[in-house]
């Protein structure tokens, strides 16, 4: 790492997603750490996890996302949860919501989890069982939603787009706002971990739904936003949306970064770059000095029709999903690419992006 002194103001954390475990009772098609219920691996222990808290509260005070895999298979996790909280860290959890019930709920709210995150990528139980890779894992997600309302604890929706769930998508956020979903967050594929191996919408498809997302927000009483997907910048722009309660599109090692359930930090979940090990240096080193982040803070490093497009500082396409389809690698956590064996580009354009820069005429 070289000596690197970012803006302190507009390069701090904001969140950081760490994945607790790597264990999980489902078999998700589209899982970017390729969890399962044989994974194996030298997680980070609960002692390990409260001085990587303490070294991220020395930065500032994120949102922590403990996720996985399925965090409620981790022994521990209520009580980093709390010890997170207790440092002044806006707790929240993803999860796939067929572990929790009333108890359950109570126990993270008791600890200072202030939101859980659910997955759920279909109103159909028979479709969200085979992208879930479990029979019955609907029903037992909506179980822990129905868990959720009744002890009061604040639950969001998060769905994957593909095409088998594309025509469907208004459904689900009717059916999230019914709920009584906080929040809707639209997730959009990205080639890492078992995703590599799924399937992708079309460039089309994908800006359409960004569009019809952006839409959906005016229609319905539940927060919608489309996420890994920084190109909703730049419509929303098109279609005079204020961003000042977003922020830029992508903020990979940005604002954001993730902790590997074994102590590698990348610059996002979906971008298997390894820019240190927290086993190895303090999370403040890392983030102050790494080349790779260093290189993200500078938009002038970007490449292709990013490089030189009107929405690069709102925008800035994704960086994983760039990397994801110019690199042969495309390792889950653990298996992570130190920087030196980097074989793809994270500065490449965003192959997604159908938007022609000004300057391309």
């Amino acid at each position: 790492m070289r000596e690197y002194n970012p803006d302190v103001q507009k390069f701090v954390p904001r969140i950081i997603s760490w994945n607790t475990t790597l264990n999980c009772n489902l078999s998700c098609a589209h899982c970017y750490v390729d969890a399962s219920d044989r994974a194996k691996g030298r997680e980070l222990n609960t002692d390990e996890g409260k001085r990587i808290i303490d070294h991220i509260v020395e930065v500032s005070k994120p949102i922590l996302v403990l996720s996985g895999g399925e965090p409620l298979l981790r022994q521990d996790i209520l009580e980093l949860a709390d010890y997170g909280a207790k440092r002044g860290l806006k707790v929240v959890m993803g999860t796939n919501g067929t572990l929790i019930n009333e108890e359950v709920g109570r126990k993270l709210k008791s600890v200072g989890v202030s939101r859980v995150g659910i997955s759920l990528d279909s109103i159909s139980p028979e479709k969200h069982d085979s992208f879930r890779g479990v029979k019955g894992a609907w029903k037992a997600t909506m179980r822990g939603i129905q868990a959720c309302r009744r002890v009061d604890l604040s639950f969001q929706i998060q769905t994957t787009v593909t095409p088998d769930n594309y025509d469907e998508i208004e459904g689900i956020v009717a059916l999230s706002q019914q709920l009584g979903a906080s929040d809707f967050h639209l997730f959009f594929l990205v080639p890492t971990g078992r995703a590599e191996m799924s399937w992708d919408i079309t460039p089309d498809m994908y800006e359409d739904m960004i569009s019809k997302v952006l839409e959906l927000r005016e229609k319905y009483a539940v927060e919608v936003k489309p996420t890994c997907a920084p190109q909703y910048t730049r419509i929303a722009r098109q279609k005079g949306i204020p961003l000042n309660r977003w922020g830029r599109g992508c903020i990979a090692g940005l604002n954001y970064c993730r902790i590997c359930a074994t102590g590698e930090v990348t610059p996002c979940p979906y971008l298997p770059i390894k820019v240190g090990d927290l086993r190895e240096s303090s999370f403040k080193k890392i983030w102050l000095n790494s080349e790779v982040l260093s290189r993200l803070r500078d938009f002038g490093n970007l490449k292709g029709k990013c490089g030189i497009c009107e929405y690069r500082d709102v925008c800035g396409g994704c960086r994983a999903r760039a990397y994801g389809l110019t690199s042969s690698f495309t390792g889950a956590c653990g298996g992570s690419a130190p920087p030196s064996e980097i074989n793809g580009d994270y500065l490449a354009e965003d192959p997604m992006c159908i938007h022609q820069p000004k300057q391309l005429g």
